[in-house]
């Protein structure tokens, strides 16, 4: 359904756009593979623009696109499982670590080191603990997450509880 042209909004697929880098992180990071995540965000878009219709104007086009993304992933999860001639994940190659810094070597080398600790404990988190951590990472509220991830805002808190707390354990040398 077209939007009013004299709408103050950009026109959706703009507004989508504007989502594309927090999309690819969310989806980066769920995947752990650069060129599936990229396939999860053309994904995601592809499905929001078909779903235009069902998005309320005003309320936060990134909580639902986080869920459109997730359902993506949990579909294409599916449809893996039952292929006989996937891969399964321990066969697969596993992401390279990008380093996203600039600056000095010395301290990119140690942001980078800092960078695949954090994404080796975050890749040892369950699918649920590692997508609730990054949702909270970009903003959401509980209840957004909540929306997202499909459950009780209640279960988000304590999964939200239990992942820090394993984060913390995982990353506690970088507390010192």
């Amino acid at each position: 359904m077209p939007r009013d042209s004299h709408s103050s909004q950009p026109p959706f697929a703009e507004q989508l756009l504007g989502q594309a880098g927090t999309l690819y992180n969310f989806a980066r990071y769920l995947c752990r593979d650069a060129a599936l995540a990229e396939d999860l965000t053309q994904d995601t878009f592809a499905r929001a623009l078909d779903a235009e219709s069902k998005f309320v104007p005003g309320s936060n086009l990134k909580a639902w696109l986080f869920r459109i993304l997730r359902n993506a992933y949990l579909d294409g999860r599916r449809r893996d499982r039952r292929n006989p001639v996937s891969l399964g994940e321990d066969d697969a190659e596993p992401a390279t670590s990008e380093l996203w810094l600039r600056g000095d070597i010395e301290i990119d080398r140690l942001r980078g080191l800092v960078a695949r600790d954090i994404e080796a404990a975050l890749s040892r988190l369950s699918e649920d603990a590692r997508a609730v951590i990054l949702l909270d990472w970009e903003g959401c509220t509980e209840t957004e997450i909540a929306s997202v991830m499909d459950t009780a805002v209640g279960t988000v808190k304590s999964r939200l509880a239990r992942a820090r707390a394993v984060l913390r354990e995982q990353l506690q040398e970088y507390a010192k």
